[in-house]
C-alpha cells in the first residue's frame, strides 16, 4: 500500500510542492557567499547554450548555481527511476525544464532511455538552454564523473559550467551521494571554478583526461564549499574500475 502511495501522481505532486518551498525558504534564509561568479559570467556572457555539472548530494539547492537573470534557459537531467519521478516534478516547480533519462553513456539502451535524452540535451543546448546533470548520478560512485557529460560538451561544443555550494545547519545522509539536506538560517557559500572546453577533435585518450579534469574541478569546489561554512568535508568514493577507451558517438 505504501509503494502504492508513492507512486501515485497525488503524492508526487505534494510532496516536490512542498520541497521546492521548503529549499527556496532555506535558501532566502542564508547569508550567501559567492565566489568565482566570474566563472559563470563568462559562460552567460556568450547568450549560447551551455552545461552545467554539479553532484547528485547538492541537487537540494543547486539552483543558487544559476543566475535566472541569464538569457539561457535553466534545465536539469532527470534519471526515469522513481526518485527521479519526484525530482522531475520537484524541478518543475522552481521553473526548471526537465529531460529525462540518462547521461552516463550515450549508447545506453533505450528502456533507459539514455540515446533519446542525449539527444534531447543537444537539442535544449542547441536552443541556449543551461543543461544541469549530475555528473555522479544517478548511482555513482560519489564525486566521480562519468563520461557522458564530455561526450555532450565535445558534440555541443558549448563550456561545462563547474560548481558546488554548502550551507551550515545542514543534515547529511549516510546515502552512497551523502546527501545534503539543507537547513534554514545560518550561512552559504556557493563556489564557480574555471569552465572546461572539450574540443570537437578530442579522442578517447583526451576525453578520459578532461573527463578526470572535471572531476578534480568538481571536487574542488565541493572542498572549498564545505570548507567555507566550517565542515565536514564530503570525500570522494574510491574510483570506479579502470574504463575501457570512449566510443565515438
Amino acid at each position: 500500500m505504501l509503494r502504492s502511495l508513492t507512486s501515485s501522481t497525488a503524492f508526487q505532486q505534494g510532496i516536490s510542492w512542498i520541497l521546492a518551498k521548503y529549499m527556496q525558504f532555506c535558501a532566502a534564509t542564508k547569508r550567501w557567499d559567492r565566489r568565482g561568479r566570474e566563472h559563470l559570467d563568462v559562460c552567460i556572457d556568450t547568450g549560447e547554450g551551455m552545461i552545467a555539472a554539479f553532484w547528485h548530494s547538492r541537487i537540494g539547492l543547486s539552483f543558487m548555481g544559476w543566475d535566472r537573470k541569464a538569457p539561457q534557459s535553466p534545465t536539469m537531467l532527470i534519471s526515469l527511476s522513481r526518485e527521479g519521478d519526484v525530482i522531475a516534478r520537484f524541478a518543475r516547480n522552481l521553473g526548471i525544464g526537465v529531460v529525462r533519462g540518462s547521461s552516463r553513456n550515450s549508447r545506453k539502451t533505450k528502456q533507459k532511455g539514455g540515446m533519446t535524452a542525449f539527444r534531447d540535451m543537444q537539442r535544449a543546448i542547441e536552443n541556449k538552454a543551461c543543461m544541469g546533470l549530475t555528473v555522479d548520478g544517478p548511482r555513482g560512485p560519489r564525486q566521480r564523473a562519468s563520461m557522458g557529460v564530455i561526450q555532450l560538451a565535445r558534440i555541443t561544443g558549448k563550456p561545462i559550467m563547474i560548481f558546488s555550494w554548502a550551507v551550515t545547519n545542514r543534515k547529511t545522509f549516510n546515502s552512497w551521494d551523502r546527501f545534503v539536506l539543507p537547513y534554514p538560517f545560518g550561512k552559504g557559500v556557493v563556489i564557480w571554478k574555471e569552465p572546461l572546453f572539450v574540443p570537437a577533435d578530442a579522442n578517447d585518450e583526451d576525453m578520459e583526461a578532461l573527463r578526470l579534469e572535471l572531476e578534480r574541478r568538481l571536487n574542488d569546489a565541493n572542498q572549498e564549499a564545505d570548507e567555507a561554512v566550517g565542515g565536514p568535508v564530503i570525500e570522494p568514493a574510491e574510483p570506479r574500475p579502470a574504463r575501457k577507451a570512449a566510443q565515438s558517438v
